[in-house]
C-alpha cells in the first residue's frame, strides 16, 4: 500500500458550528453568515435545529450526505464567547477537536470566495479566539467565507459597522451562491476529507454579475 495511504488520516468533520450573534439586529449581517451556512445545512439535511440549555445554543443532529451522524450548532453565547458553547457539545459527545468544523466570517477574503483550512491562529477572530481557547487547540478545521472589506482609509469605527452591517443588494446574489459553494465543499469534507475540499473549493470564487 503506498505510504500516502497510510500516513494522515483523513479529517471528516462531526460538529459543524457556525458563528454568530444570537439577536435580530444581527441577522443577515456580515458577521452572522456562519449562522447562515448552518441554517443552510439544515435545510439541506433535513436536520431541525432547536434551542439546547445544556449546549447553550441552537442545536440539532441528523445525517449528512454519507449517512454519518452529523451534529449542527449555531452558539447563543454572543460571537466572543463561541467557545463555551462548542466545548459544552464536544465534552458531552466526546468529540476531538479535529472533528469541529467552524464556520465564520473573514474580512481579509472579497464576498464571493471561501477558504478552508486544517488549523491556525485566530486572525483577530474573536468568535475563533474563544474556540482556541476552550478547545486548548488551534487544530480544528475552519470555513473562512468572504465579507470583503470596507473601502480604503476607513476608520475602525467604519470596520465595526461594516462587519455588524449587512450585505448590499448587488452582494446578495454572489452570498447566495456562495452558501452553495459552502454546502459543497462541507459535503465533499464529509465525504472525502477536509484536504480534499480544502484542494477543490479554496480557488473557487462566484463573481458578482452586473446587468
Amino acid at each position: 500500500m503506498p505510504a500516502s495511504e497510510t500516513s494522515v488520516p483523513l479529517v471528516i468533520p462531526q460538529l459543524i458550528v457556525g458563528l454568530g450573534n444570537p439577536e435580530a439586529k444581527y441577522h443577515e449581517t456580515r458577521h452572522n453568515i456562519g449562522f447562515a451556512a448552518v441554517d443552510m445545512l439544515a435545510r439541506s439535511w433535513q436536520i431541525s435545529l432547536s434551542e439546547n440549555r445544556r449546549f447553550q445554543g441552537l442545536f440539532g443532529e441528523g445525517r449528512g450526505p454519507k449517512g454519518n451522524k452529523i451534529y449542527l450548532l449555531k452558539p447563543l453565547t454572543y460571537m466572543n464567547r463561541s467557545g463555551q458553547a462548542i466545548r459544552a457539545v464536544t465534552d458531552w459527545y466526546k468529540l476531538p477537536p479535529q472533528s469541529v468544523l467552524t464556520i465564520y466570517d473573514d474580512m481579509d477574503l472579497p464576498v464571493g470566495r471561501l477558504r478552508m483550512r486544517l488549523s491556525g491562529s485566530a486572525g483577530g477572530h474573536n468568535g475563533i479566539k474563544s474556540t482556541i481557547a476552550h478547545l486548548s487547540t488551534q487544530d480544528f478545521p475552519r470555513l473562512r467565507v468572504g465579507i470583503g472589506k470596507p473601502g480604503d482609509g476607513k476608520a475602525e469605527t467604519d470596520t465595526i459597522s461594516h462587519v455588524l452591517g449587512k450585505f448590499t443588494p448587488d452582494e446578495k446574489p454572489v452570498v447566495s451562491e456562495v452558501m452553495y459553494l459552502v454546502r459543497d465543499a462541507i459535503e465533499l469534507s464529509l465525504k472525502e476529507g477536509c484536504e480534499k475540499a480544502m484542494s477543490l473549493y479554496n480557488s473557487r470564487s462566484v463573481v458578482e454579475t452586473k446587468p
